[in-house]
């Protein structure tokens, strides 16, 4: 038997699997590896399949050929990448990559608690989850 790929069982490769079938219906698999510059189109293939990983440097091209956040594309290729004393200097720089979606919510969050800064309880945990199923 073969050995996986390496980075087969990643969150980007799920995650690039899913988002290029959504954009199936406007674009091909091959127009998203030239929007984004990769000179071989099989890139895509071997992004989603875990052979490869993605390069920092192409994270922003390939987000806007995506169509999203490049902020969580770059967070899943830095966990991708596994480099955990990079990821924690991210951290420690920046602070948790939070994504524009994420950021929406924390807006809601503090409308609806009018700006009070509320603490997580085990109760709204709770609450949160369940929006989720879980």
């Amino acid at each position: 038997m073969a050995p996986k790929p390496p980075y087969a069982d990643t969150r980007l490769a799920t995650y690039l699997t899913k988002r290029i079938l959504e954009l199936r219906p406007r674009k091909s698999q091959q127009e998203i590896a030239t929007e984004a510059g990769f000179i071989n189109v099989n890139m895509m293939s071997m992004l989603k399949s875990g052979k490869s990983k993605i390069p920092l440097d192409r994270v922003s091209a390939l987000a806007k050929a995506l169509e999203v956040d490049p902020r969580l594309l770059f967070k899943m290729a830095v966990e991708q990448s596994s480099y955990e004393t990079t990821s924690k200097v991210i951290d420690e720089i920046f602070g948790t990559i939070v994504s524009r979606n994420e950021v929406t919510w924390l807006e809601a969050l503090r409308e609806a608690s009018d700006h009070k800064d509320p603490a997580l309880t085990t109760r709204s945990r709770t609450a949160l989850r369940s929006i989720f199923n879980k």
